[in-house]
């Protein structure tokens, strides 16, 4: 701003045309040269790489508009000019979100972007009153999904102008079991990998070698039926978070998931294969102490695992999680019955518990451990192509049993 010049002495109509100067520029100073609507404080994100929750506080009511955006995934959120007040600490990528920026977009406006690990829909997206404390609160809740169900988002916004409404859940959590028209989808799982080497046997080999081995060798061999769409969540040694490889079934809108495993186990006489499916209360004291080793293969590289209760009051989830349930209980009925007359078995080869990795709600899973390392025989058969070769035949069978059969539709 330019402020007159004074003038000669003795000029008293410059004299005052300087104190009107003055006073214009002291009335200005007084009003901020910034005058934001609201103050954002309180940043807070949470979850895993399947469900995110971010939240951050406001000290009045925020009037959001927000848009889903690709290249890469992020969800953009619009707001009346903010102030943020964010602990930089509070930005570190979490589950979903890999990335946070936030600022002016005009004089008027601000925008908060969070950037995702791949597609995503929002489950929820609301602004609340904050009962103990004043102000009020965004809350939005992430979850990974595929690139359909993220692309049908992004054209139902289009077709509404920008529509801040999420995809209704009986459209994105309904089972895909046998859609009609498109190749069933199964998403491979090799366990363990990178600095989590997961089990050894008595001549050293490295469980997550052999779960690679195995797993590249059935998805070629499912690739080369030419029926299948066939995905790994891994094809060489690298670390994946459990939360991770459940994100990746979800984002090929997997119809089946499996997990291959070779453990050890205490009593070194055990041998042969075994079918798991989850469940909250393990079937007996071996399963739940292989879950609670599996479950903590995350701990090995380091990682915090914060766990979230990602419960949804909404009973279709409830529904769709049974449902699923029971899909994965199917297959794995039909595994078993095609890899008995094949290769050896244990006693009760179906069984369950809590495993991290078969928690996707609406993708049918099962972990299944093809021998144990801490036997020797069961070493030696997991060292042979041959024998690998029979197994994963036997496995394809049951995939394509359960792929055909009329009782696996889903909506």
């Amino acid at each position: 701003m330019m402020v007159p010049t004074a003038g000669r002495k003795g000029n008293s109509g410059g004299f005052f045309a300087i104190v009107g100067a003055l006073l214009v520029l002291a009335g200005l100073l007084l009003v901020p040269t910034h005058a934001f609507a609201l103050d954002a404080h309180d940043f807070k994100m949470a979850g895993d790489a399947t469900h995110t929750r971010i939240v951050a506080n406001f000290d009045k009511e925020p009037e959001p508009r927000w848009f889903m955006l690709r290249g890469p995934h992020r969800l953009v959120i619009d707001l009346p000019k903010t102030r943020f007040a964010i602990d930089p600490k509070e930005l570190k990528a979490s589950g979903l979100v890999t990335n946070v920026r936030y600022g002016d977009l005009s004089g008027q406006a601000s925008r908060l972007i969070l950037e995702a690990k791949g597609p995503f829909l929002i489950d929820r997206l609301e602004i609340m009153k904050n009962e103990k404390a004043p102000g009020y609160r965004l809350v939005a809740d992430l979850s990974a999904s595929s690139q359909q169900a993220f692309d049908d988002a992004l054209a139902e916004q289009a077709a509404t102008t920008g529509s801040t409404e999420a995809t209704p859940k009986s459209e994105r959590l309904g089972l895909r079991t046998g859609r009609e028209g498109q190749r069933f989808t199964v998403v491979i799982d090799a366990g363990h990998g990178g600095v989590d080497g997961g089990a050894a046997g008595p001549s050293g080999t490295a469980e997550k070698d052999i779960t690679l081995t195995f797993a590249t060798e059935l998805r070629d061999k499912l690739k080369a039926d030419g029926r299948y769409s066939v995905f790994m969540t891994r094809d060489k040694d690298e670390f994946l978070r459990l939360d991770d490889r459940v994100r990746i079934a979800r984002e090929h809108d997997a119809d089946l998931f499996i997990s291959i495993h070779a453990d050890t186990i205490r009593l070194k006489g055990i041998r042969g294969a075994t079918v798991y499916t989850v469940s909250e209360k393990a079937s007996d004291a071996d399963a739940q102490a292989l879950a609670d080793r599996e479950n903590l293969s995350d701990q090995l590289a380091g990682i915090v695992v914060e766990e979230e209760n990602h419960e949804v009051a909404d009973i279709l989830v409830d529904l769709i999680k049974r449902e699923t349930h029971s899909f994965s209980i199917r297959f794995a009925r039909k595994l078993v019955g095609e890899l008995s007359p094949t290769i050896g078995l244990i006693n009760n080869p179906h069984r369950f518990a809590g495993f991290k990795v078969l928690k996707a709600p609406d993708v049918p899973s099962v972990l299944l451990e093809l021998g144990y390392l801490s036997n020797v025989k069961d070493e030696e058969q997991l060292m042979s192509a041959e024998w690998r070769d029979k197994a994963a035949t036997s496995i394809a069978r049951a995939i394509e049993m359960f792929a055909t059969s009329t009782d696996n539709a889903g909506g």
